[in-house]
């Protein structure tokens, strides 16, 4: 007698299985477009790497999507996005840079760029273990690795547009400071430092409705004029986690009230306090050690 398969809400179990296989495609086109941003930028095309890149991380923020809507996340498909994510987000914007400007650099100029990918691959492997342990919601520990890709990649097409030519490209820091950014990204991503995810889509609540708005105004600028928008709005965001990081420290610090030099607080014994001037009460025994 065969086995009878289990039904479940998306009927058939023919379309069950083409539901588990979808986050999976999605994952390996990630792939897709990542290797061929290695490809293109090869062959010195900046503009279409940096657009693969940002393809990529489309695919990255739909195969989690779907994943969670349609109930068919695995461990399987979370450690091949992790995989792939160390190729699409630290191995091709780092090879971005390294042929755009640090193939010229000398002889160790692609260090920085191996630094980069290492702290790609540390900041998804502790991802991963954090993400079994209750990560705090709503919130990334350390800059996601594809917003540092992506910023990155698009950097590029940023400064080809006329207002960086008019305004910025006399400074002639692009070495230096791709080299500053490159360093800040990657110990951004394996701090600590807290980094908000984009709020989800809803029809029932102001939040989601706020999300959906933050949807839409990313998607209309993005695709309307994304040289000049891409780049800004991850400095935006790069920035947005070191200033909240900066206020919270201070903050905190302020909070703290020091004890003046001259006070001497003994230790608690049995609950109970006892303070300078304080004198132990002739025969009590709840003050007398133990001398046994």
């Amino acid at each position: 007698m065969g086995l009878i398969p289990r039904p479940s809400r998306f009927g058939r179990p023919e379309i069950r299985r083409v539901v588990v296989v979808v986050p999976s495609a999605f994952t390996l086109g990630n792939l897709f477009f990542g290797f061929w941003a290695i490809v293109s930028a090869y062959n010195k095309n900046f503009t279409w790497a940096a657009w693969f890149i940002v393809f990529s991380g489309i695919l990255d923020m739909l195969d989690g999507r779907v994943a969670r809507l349609s109930n068919t996340g695995s461990k399987f498909g979370a450690e091949l996005d992790s995989l792939i994510d160390v190729i699409s987000f630290g191995v091709a914007p780092a090879m971005i840079m390294y042929f755009l400007e640090f193939s010229q650099a000398g002889r160790f100029g692609w260090v920085i760029c191996w630094g980069y990918v290492a702290c790609v691959a540390i900041r998804l492997a502790r991802y991963n273990v954090l993400h079994d342990q209750k990560p705090t919601p709503g919130w990334f520990t350390g800059m996601p690795s594809p917003s540092a890709g992506m910023m990155l990649a698009v950097y590029y097409p940023f400064s080809q547009t006329n207002w960086y030519q008019a305004s910025l490209a006399y400074l002639n820091l692009q070495k230096e400071g791709l080299s500053v950014l490159m360093v800040v990204l990657s110990l951004l991503m394996v701090s600590t430092i807290k980094y908000p995810r984009l709020p989800a889509i809803g029809f029932r609540t102001v939040r989601g409705w706020l999300g959906l708005m933050l949807h839409l105004v990313i998607l209309v600028c993005g695709i309307a004029f994304p040289e000049h928008f891409l780049f800004p709005l991850g400095l935006v965001y790069t920035f947005f986690g070191i200033a909240r990081a900066t206020v919270l420290a201070l903050s905190e610090r302020g909070d703290h009230v020091p004890i003046p030099e001259d006070t001497v607080v003994e230790p608690v014994r049995r609950g109970i306090h006892r303070f300078p001037g304080e004198r132990r009460a002739a025969g009590d025994g709840r003050h007398q050690e133990n001398r046994e």
